[in-house]
C-alpha cells in the first residue's frame, strides 16, 4: 500500500484492485476507468451523467456559484480504501476506483469517480451505486455550497441537508 502526500499531486492509496484518491485536480475518467481495467473484466463501469457526481447550477431553486470540498485526507483515503475493498469482495469485482476532488469544483465539473470492473454488467452496475451510496454515508469528505448572492451553506454529502453544529 502507498500514499502520496504531496500539495501538488494527488493523494492516494493502492491495494490488491482497489485504487482511491483525493485531488484538487479536474477528474479524468480516462485515467480512472484504467486503474480498474482487467482482461478478465466484461464490463468496466463508469458512474456518469447525474451519478458522476457533476456539480449543478442549482439546489432548491437557488442559483450554485460553486461547491468546494474538505476532507480530513488520511481519514478519508483509509477509510475510502475500506469502501473499495468491501465492495470488490461482497460484488466480485475485478477492481474498484474511488476518486473525489477537493477544492473548489464549478458548475458542470465532477466531484466524484468510482469505475469498478467485473466479469459481467449486472455487478459492475449494483458494485459502482454501491460505493458512491457507502462514500456518500461514510467518506470524511465535506462541502459547501456557495449561491450566487448569498452566503453559502455547509451541506450533508449524504443528504444535502444543511449542516449542524454539533457541540459537546
Amino acid at each position: 500500500m502507498a500514499a502520496q502526500q504531496t500539495d501538488d499531486d494527488p493523494w492516494h492509496m493502492t491495494e490488491d484492485g482497489c485504487h482511491v484518491a483525493l485531488t484538487h485536480s479536474p477528474l479524468s475518467a480516462s485515467s480512472v476507468l484504467d486503474l480498474v481495467r482487467s482482461p478478465s473484466a466484461g464490463a468496466l463501469v463508469l458512474f456518469a451523467a447525474n451519478i458522476l457526481g457533476t456539480t449543478r447550477d442549482n439546489f432548491a431553486g437557488k442559483p450554485v456559484k460553486e461547491l468546494q470540498y474538505t476532507a480530513y485526507r488520511p481519514r478519508a483515503l483509509r477509510t475510502m480504501l475500506e469502501i473499495a475493498r468491501g465492495v470488490r469482495q461482497t460484488h466480485g469485482l475485478h477492481g474498484v476506483a474511488l476518486v473525489h476532488r477537493l477544492g473548489t469544483v464549478p458548475i458542470g465539473e465532477e466531484s466524484i469517480l468510482v469505475a469498478v470492473s467485473s466479469a459481467h454488467r449486472q455487478a459492475a452496475w449494483r458494485a459502482g451505486e454501491d460505493a458512491l451510496e457507502r462514500c456518500k454515508d461514510r467518506v470524511e469528505v465535506w462541502k459547501r455550497e456557495e449561491f450566487v448572492g448569498e452566503n453559502g451553506v455547509w451541506r450533508a454529502n449524504r443528504d444535502g441537508a444543511v449542516g449542524e453544529k454539533v457541540t459537546e
